[in-house]
């Protein structure tokens, strides 16, 4: 915590906060693993609450344990990685750990409590806070800035990126990539209905009605309803509203229920089944991505971390990746998509070894064919000089996006430690019914709203 406070107020604000945003038994379960973390703080345990303890820098030598937080579609390029590491480090060896995305981070909380922490871990921004708040990690900025490989070397975006995420001052995970939001386009489709690039919202849903032909099975959008549905959702929203900022000026009440944004939402919500399949209200980003690169599909929203699916089912001819639309008037507003990264663990008895591996790995030659395998954006600003990135249209689009000054980014509030929870576990189902008819978009926005002004407060009260 940022300050001492007693274990009994600590404790009980913690459980109050939870209490609000989850569902009752999750919120019970929460509460109590956080006052066992936050009480065993309060009494010395130099672990900060984690089980093990505070962790060694051991010899530089020995086995460490790495876990992948999104195994389903990195572990090749992690293997090869971990390959050429135990080559030039034959004294360590990497135990790799593939955990699919979707349960990272309650992997992560059942270790923090229960013991078996990695070494290493994937640690993006979205799930950074929740980590660092229970003492699990290593700060690690230090390193950084005595690394040779590294010092100077990482975007300094990236870098305060996660270090707002975490809520602290220091860097509690080393960024490696950020993979922005793109809207693919199906170029053969524009070109046989005579449309034009989908570069504006207006063109966007003009093409999602024209290109749709549920007789034949042809749609003009694919819609994520399942995992990750609402940061889409909220991508959508900020572009065609223009908002610029989450919160308002005071910092205290969201913007996500403005007039603006409902409208917004009830006109990308009435996509669904009008020009979007009817399984899209079920589909995480693997099932949309699959269905849009063997169907007949006019447009997609994801991440560039797919831009490699794109090209081995459809080549490069057939489609194209673009930053997301403007509105009218020009303007391109994006939220923030999380920074991915590798932290080091504080219950680590390795964490020489295990800062080797991270060094390794996030450095020029690593992050390059890391990033290049993903189609990210890498975090090494050697490695963003690569001929690749000139190759891959996406990734240099979305970069010059970043960089030149067109487009504004929404910073969502990673910091709160009840993101994670209140963006997936409370509002994704509750984004399904706003799909389905069964909640208006106002309501919805307003309940979500609710949520993020009270989990806000709470975060503001504890770090003042």
């Amino acid at each position: 915590m940022h300050h001492p406070r007693s274990a009994h107020s600590r404790t009980k604000s913690m459980s109050d906060s939870t209490r609000r945003s989850r569902g009752r038994h999750a919120a019970t379960a929460f509460a109590l693993a956080a006052a066992l973390a936050l009480t065993a703080s309060a009494c010395g345990d130099d672990g900060g609450g984690t089980s093990g303890g505070k962790g060694e820098e051991g010899s530089g030598k020995g086995e460490i344990t790495f876990w992948d937080n999104n195994t389903a579609v990195r572990r090749d390029i992690w293997m090869q990685i971990i390959k050429d590491f135990e080559k030039k480090y034959p004294d360590i060896k990497v135990n790799y750990v593939g955990i699919p995305a979707a349960s990272v981070q309650s992997k992560y909380d059942t270790a923090i409590q229960g013991g078996g922490l990695p070494d290493v871990g994937g640690v993006g921004a979205a799930m950074l806070a929740g980590i660092v708040g229970q003492n699990a990690l290593e700060p690690v900025g230090d390193r950084v800035a005595t690394s040779p490989a590294l010092n100077g070397k990482l975007n300094t975006g990236m870098v305060e990126s996660v270090k707002a995420a975490g809520g602290k001052k220091d860097l509690y995970t080393v960024p490696t990539s950020a993979s922005n939001g793109v809207l693919y386009y199906r170029t053969d489709l524009f070109q046989e209905a005579g449309l034009a690039a989908p570069t504006t919202w207006s063109k966007f849903y003009e093409a999602a009605a024209r290109l749709t032909d549920s007789g034949r099975n042809q749609f003009g959008y694919t819609i994520r309803g399942g995992a990750g549905s609402l940061a889409q959702a909220l991508d959508a929203m900020y572009g065609q509203s223009g908002i610029t900022s989450f919160w308002d000026a005071s910092r205290t009440t969201t913007t996500v229920n403005d007039a603006k944004n409902v409208e917004a939402l009830e006109k990308y919500a009435a996509l669904y089944k009008k020009a979007t399949p009817s399984a899209d209200v079920n589909n995480d980003f693997t099932k949309m991505v699959a269905q849009w690169d063997s169907g007949r599909i006019g447009m997609l929203n994801h991440n560039l971390g797919s831009y490699k699916d794109h090209v081995k089912a459809l080549g490069t001819e057939k489609f194209r990746g673009l930053p997301n639309p403007t509105t009218d008037s020009g303007t391109r507003v994006q939220v923030s998509n999380p920074v991915d990264g590798l932290g080091l663990f504080r219950t680590s008895k390795s964490k020489k070894a295990a800062w080797t591996f991270i060094e390794f790995a996030a450095s020029h030659e690593s992050n390059s064919k890391w990033n290049e395998s993903a189609g990210a954006i890498p975090a090494n600003t050697d490695a963003a000089k690569d001929p690749w990135i000139q190759k891959a249209e996406p990734t240099r689009l979305a970069a010059e996006a970043l960089t030149s000054g067109s487009t504004t980014i929404v910073q969502l509030p990673y910091y709160l430690p009840d993101w994670n929870t209140i963006s997936k576990t409370a509002n994704e189902p509750a984004f399904q019914k706003v799909l389905l008819g069964k909640t208006s978009a106002k309501d919805f926005l307003d309940s979500l709203a609710d949520q993020l002004n009270k989990a806000q407060a709470e975060w503001k009260k504890q770090n003042q």
